[in-house]
């Protein structure tokens, strides 16, 4: 932790913080559950176990370190959406709702786009088009002969209500970074072990089970994730999870904050959902013209999607309005796999080092 921490508050993402439990430690800003303090930023790096539950009593005993990032937190995606899509209509865009069904290209690139729906086919006279198919852009691809080097990992959640409060309703995302065998009762683990089918559910699941609670005065709704199944795989509509994702999800958030065993077997049926990752083997996005003239990529956003989001539309703006280029546009470009030193670099790529 301390070692990501440096390197991350080397980048510019302000200073670190580090509390041993002495009194030379310095102040614990309190957190806020709604906003933040814009004057506050960087990180907390909790190296001592009773601070750690001091500031969260409800996490496992066994925590020895905890990093505070103090400019993380989440918004409503819908919301953001919504919010754009009224500013391009009333800049004056047009919205059409259908499946894209053809592109026709000629010699000198895009030439028009045919959009299907229940009252027919559409098609667009434009010379340029942009690519944003989400979790679909191979497929996309190939409407213009483009085979892109991305692939999908399926991504669940689960909502369940926690009426006893055992998770304060003010606490930020709080992520697990360990691994852990999930806790089962000795007759659980009988039974799973007297299986093939099930005795995998004995092992030990990697880190990252995660969670933080969703909704506004008296919710009592908690947000859980958890990866442990990276699997590249076909996208389909709607997503089909594993029978036993929430009961997985539900026991790894037991392993993390032990009260909420008592949901264990009585937390009724969880809501599960979920869609996929779209990412390229190093997760870099492409953005940026393709070989086909007028046409443009957006995507492969994988994990970070929203928070990429404005900068990552600003920069293939700038690409389709001719306007200046920053100095990191080349780092994006669909080109960037023609390059020898990066095809050697992705040679030695350690695709288990983390999402970034």
């Amino acid at each position: 932790m301390e070692r990501v921490a440096k390197e991350i508050s080397a980048l510019g993402a302000g200073p670190i913080r580090t509390h041993r439990g002495g009194p030379e430690d310095p102040s614990y800003p309190a957190c806020r559950p709604r906003g933040f303090d814009t004057g506050l930023s960087g990180a907390e790096l909790v190296l001592d176990p009773g601070t750690v539950r001091k500031q969260y009593p409800f996490i496992k005993e066994t925590a020895i370190a905890m990093l505070h990032v103090r400019r993380c937190g989440w918004l409503s995606a819908q919301q953001l959406g919504m919010y754009l899509l009224q500013q391009a209509k009333g800049a004056g865009a047009q919205f059409l709702m259908g499946r894209v069904s053809g592109v026709s290209v000629g010699k000198g690139g895009i030439e028009s786009v045919q959009v299907s729906n229940e009252k027919g086919r559409t098609e667009i006279s434009t010379r340029s088009l942009v690519i944003a198919a989400g979790p679909l852009l191979k497929q996309a691809g190939t409407l213009i002969g483009m085979d892109f080097p991305v692939f999908n990992e399926l991504h669940g959640k689960i909502a369940f209500n926690d009426p006893q409060g055992v998770i304060p309703r003010d606490v930020p995302l709080m992520i697990w970074t360990d691994p852990m065998k999930l806790p089962w009762t000795e007759e659980e683990r009988e039974v799973l072990e007297g299986s093939d089918k099930t005795r995998w559910l004995l092992e030990e699941f990697p880190s990252g089970v995660h969670f933080r609670p969703e909704g506004g005065e008296g919710s009592q709704t908690i947000l859980a994730l958890w990866t442990y199944d990276i699997k590249p795989q076909e996208p389909v509509w709607p997503p089909v999870f594993d029978p036993e994702y929430a009961e997985i999800v539900l026991r790894g958030m037991a392993g993390m904050v032990p009260g909420l065993s008592v949901y264990l077997g009585k937390a009724g049926k969880p809501f599960v959902d979920g869609g996929y990752y779209c990412k390229t083997q190093e997760n870099r996005p492409l953005i940026g013209p393709l070989p086909v003239k007028g046409a443009f990529v957006i995507g492969a956003l994988s994990g970070f999607g929203i928070m990429a989001s404005m900068a990552a539309g600003e920069l293939l703006g700038n690409h389709l309005s001719g306007s200046v280029l920053p100095d990191y546009a080349p780092a994006f470009l669909l080109s960037r796999y023609e390059d020898s030193e990066y095809k050697k670099l992705l040679a030695s790529w350690d695709a288990t080092s983390g999402q970034l």
